[in-house]
């Protein structure tokens, strides 16, 4: 209990730390959202107007007041006003957080479950054709960069083939009267090629680490006396065996969280997905500061969560470091 306490701790002090970190890091960036509203007038906007943009937003402040205020409203939950749509940044986001938690979850649920299952079945014969062949998968998978998979994945069975929708979350010709199930399986229908190309990704490096780490497992001793107790295979592989072999693929789930959803951006951005990553890049095209440091927060605060429930998750699934943390 005290190491989870201890990383409670830090996960709080690494939150505060980030929130700063991002507002410094939008803040030295060039240009604002006033000169974005001013370029979307044309140019044309008087210099009395601009200043008093920028009395009404804080941006006239000085460095320091900027960054305890924000910090200070931040605590409170308040992200402020975006410039660009004229409300508050929560109303603006909170819409978004529901399509890119589905996208991300769907498309780890992928990766995972199938990266594991391949795996596993390779360390069974190393030395066969599917194995080798799973290694020239991971490598194929790794080089493939996010973006260019949902292209092609478009192109191939949205475009060419006409199979699956290629934009959206869901059907706008759909009727208002349609029951859930119906409205359940058009969203699942939009949601196959952007999970597929945000996971693929995933998957090959799932399969990959699940067959390197099986691998290791299968030559411990407590295997080769399961084998000799006359267990099946079967067991002695799903049963003995995978609960320690996924302790990699745990850590390896928390660690690439954030990779997940900085991915998510340029998959949302492929296929119109309405998700936080959307938003992001229009925020930035807009210099919506507001919008995209709540953005950039809440992605943070989420990845720093994902990894302390990691670390709790791997403490439970392994006794040695359970043990260890008591002494």
């Amino acid at each position: 209990m005290k190491a989870i306490a201890a990383k409670l701790v830090e996960s709080i002090l690494l939150i505060l730390a980030v929130i700063v970190f991002n507002f410094l890091l939008v803040y030295i960036a060039p240009g604002d959202a006033v000169d974005a509203l001013a370029g979307a007038g044309g140019g044309d906007a008087r210099e009395e107007v601009n200043v008093l943009l920028r009395e009404q937003y804080g941006l006239d402040k000085p460095l320091p007041t900027q960054l305890l205020t924000y910090v200070g409203n931040v605590l409170q939950g308040d992200f402020g006003i975006s410039v660009s749509q004229g409300r508050p940044v929560l109303d603006v986001i909170l819409p978004r957080i529901g399509p890119t938690i589905l996208l991300a979850f769907c498309a780890l649920l992928f990766a995972v479950s199938i990266g594991t299952a391949i795996g596993t079945i390779a360390a069974r014969k190393p030395e066969s054709l599917f194995s080798n062949g799973l290694t020239v998968f991971a490598l194929i998978g790794f080089s493939m960069p996010v973006f260019w998979t949902g292209i092609l994945l478009l192109l191939i069975f949205g475009v060419n083939l006409q199979w699956l929708p290629i934009s959206g979350m869901v059907d706008l010709r759909m009727s208002s009267s349609a029951g859930i199930w119906e409205r359940t399986a058009d969203v699942a229908r939009h949601l196959v090629l952007p999970t597929v190309s945000l996971g693929v990704i995933f998957l090959a490096s799932y399969s990959r680490l699940s067959r390197a780490s099986m691998l290791e497992v299968l030559q411990s001793d407590y295997i080769r006396t399961a084998r000799a107790k006359g267990l099946s295979e079967r067991t002695v592989l799903f049963k003995h065996a995978l609960r320690n072999g996924v302790i990699p693929i745990v850590t390896v789930l928390g660690m690439e969280f954030g990779v997940v959803l900085s991915g998510a951006i340029l998959v949302e951005t492929v296929f119109s997905w309405p998700g936080l990553g959307r938003l992001a890049f229009e925020s930035v095209l807009d210099r919506d500061a507001n919008v995209l440091l709540a953005i950039l927060t809440m992605v943070s605060v989420t990845v720093i969560i994902a990894n302390l429930l990691t670390d709790i998750v791997y403490r439970l699934i392994d006794p040695r470091i359970r043990v260890s943390g008591q002494n």
